[in-house]
C-alpha cells in the first residue's frame, strides 16, 4: 500500500453532506484541517468523508482538509490512513512494535476458523457451499458465528442463483486489524510461505471427509495465522 495521497483518494467516497442551517461561510482550510484532525483523533472507528462533513460547518471541504492533514503527518509517530472508504489516525506501521505490551488478551482461532476466514478474504463474496468445496469439509455454524461475532466477516449480497444463497465478505474491522486498505493488499502465497504462516497440507486424498465436524479438531492443530 502506497503512502502517496491525492485529492482523488479522499473524494472517492465523498457523498452529499448533510444539510446545515448555518449561513456562515466555511472556515479557513487550516481550521477545517484541525476539525478533521479532532474528529479522527476522538473516533474509535474510521470515519468517512461524508460523516466528517456532516459534523463540520456548512461549505467545509473535508476531502481537501484530509489531503493537507495526511501530508502534515508524514514521517510522524501517527499517520492518517485510509481504511476501506473511511479514514482514521493510526500508529505509524514501523512503530507498531512499541504497542506490543498493550495486548491484554490473546485469542487463537481454530484451524477451521482460520481456513474459513482465509477463504472468505481471498475469494469474497463467497457462499458457505463454496467455502466447503474449497476446504473439502463441512463448515460448522459455530465457526461462522464466531467470525461474525468478532466482526471479521459479515453477510454480503445474496447470489442470483437458485435458492439465493447468502455470501460472506470480510469487514472493515478485519482490514483495519491487519493494516489493509482493501482486500487487494492481502499477501500472496509466496509471502505467506516466506513468513512461515502457511504450512504444508496433506494431499487432497487424505483430507477428512465431508462428515468431519470442524469443532472436533484438536487444539494442537491450531495455526498461528490470523491470531487475535
Amino acid at each position: 500500500m502506497t503512502d502517496d495521497v491525492t485529492r482523488d483518494d479522499v473524494t472517492a467516497d465523498k457523498g452529499a453532506a448533510a444539510p446545515n442551517d448555518s449561513l456562515f461561510e466555511a472556515p479557513p482550510m487550516g481550521e477545517q484541517e484541525r476539525m478533521v484532525e479532532a474528529i479522527l483523533f476522538a473516533s474509535a472507528e474510521p470515519v468517512t468523508v461524508k460523516e466528517l462533513e456532516a459534523r463540520m460547518p456548512h461549505g467545509s471541504d473535508a476531502a481537501e482538509a484530509l489531503v493537507y492533514l495526511r501530508k502534515r503527518y508524514e514521517g510522524r509517530g501517527v499517520s492518517v490512513v485510509k481504511v476501506g472508504d473511511a479514514w482514521a489516525i493510526r500508529t505509524a506501521p514501523d512503530l507498531g512494535y512499541l504497542m506490543q505490551k498493550e495486548t491484554v488478551e490473546t485469542r487463537k482461532l481454530s484451524r477451521a476458523a482460520i481456513e474459513t476466514l482465509a477463504i472468505i478474504a481471498y475469494h469474497q463474496p463467497v457462499t458457505r457451499a463454496e467455502i466447503e468445496e474449497i476446504r473439502g469439509v463441512s463448515v460448522s455454524r459455530g465457526t461462522v458465528d464466531q467470525l461474525i461475532e468478532m466482526e471479521w466477516i459479515r453477510f454480503g449480497r445474496r447470489r442470483m442463483t437458485p435458492g439465493r444463497p447468502v455470501t460472506f465478505v470480510v469487514t472493515q474491522i478485519f482490514m483495519d486489524h491487519f493494516g489493509l486498505e482493501s482486500a487487494r493488499d492481502l499477501p500472496g502465497l509466496k509471502e505467506l510461505r516466506s513468513a512461515g504462516l502457511l504450512e504444508s497440507r496433506p494431499p487432497p486424498g487424505t483430507l477428512p471427509g465431508p462428515d468431519t465436524d470442524d469443532e472436533d479438531e484438536s487444539p494442537e492443530g491450531q495455526s498461528e495465522l490470523f491470531e487475535d
